[in-house]
């Protein structure tokens, strides 16, 4: 029997506090190759929301590396594909992690690249899909973006393979992200919802999240409804 899909959506950490020890930042990555069951995950990661920034993706052979043993790629649409056949090396993944960065951007570029039929197949065949903010945002119906600046926009244009708006970063001290967040569901302009503070990630199976974890302690997750918001306590996991 395959595995379930699963998606595990992070916010990642953007003030890290003072002191954490510096495997801590990636740890989200481990939790992702984690998720796989297998003894030697093969990863690709993607920072389309970047424009495939090679800090970026040089950060993931090191983070990937660090929590292996893994067998990490990465796959870059700027300026074109850099592998043969895009559906086929994402199809034989065990994990997909997705960078932050604009969501509206990754969106925009995976639509034009076919993509979202892609890891739609990924995810149903039992691809664990993963990423921080935006590629938590991404995975959900909506959310709110500052992809057009900070004035913080609803997005409602998600990949939707999960049938629930999403709000990252929900502790940051930069933005207001967590009123904004909640206001945009009580007025119907997101349905109901996950808010995960940094360092937290909602892991789903199928459609149901099925837990929060977290590699930071003291954060929280949050389910947020219309007329309701209810804190959720996250599992400490630290691969």
């Amino acid at each position: 029997m395959g595995r379930p899909p699963q998606i595990l959506a992070c916010s990642g950490i953007v003030h890290p506090p003072e002191g954490l020890p510096p495997d801590r930042l990636g740890a989200q990555t481990g939790q992702a190759l984690s998720l796989a069951g297998v003894a030697r995950p093969r990863a690709c990661y993607i920072a389309t929301a970047v424009g495939d920034q090679r800090p970026s993706i040089d950060r993931w052979y090191e983070r990937a590396s660090r929590y292996g043993p893994a067998e990490p790629t990465h796959l870059e649409l700027f300026v074109r594909p850099n592998v043969p056949d895009v559906a086929a090396h994402l199809l034989k993944q065990d994990v997909i992690f997705v960078s932050g960065g604009s969501v509206v951007n990754l969106l925009a570029v995976w639509r034009a690249h076919r993509l979202e039929e892609i890891l739609r197949e990924c995810w149903e065949k039992g691809v664990v899909l993963a990423g921080t903010s935006a590629g938590s945002l991404c995975w959900h119906s909506g959310g709110v973006t500052d992809s057009f600046g900070d004035s913080l926009t609803v997005l409602d244009d998600g990949l939707g393979f999960l049938p629930f708006s999403n709000g990252v970063h929900d502790d940051l001290p930069d933005q207001p992200r967590r009123a904004r967040y909640r206001r945009a569901v009580a007025d119907g302009l997101l349905p109901a919802g996950h808010a995960t503070e940094d360092g937290v990630a909602l892991h789903y199976v199928g459609t149901r999240l099925h837990r929060a974890v977290a590699v930071l302690p003291g954060r929280r997750a949050w389910r947020v409804e219309p007329d309701q918001v209810t804190a959720i306590e996250p599992e400490l996991w630290l691969p």
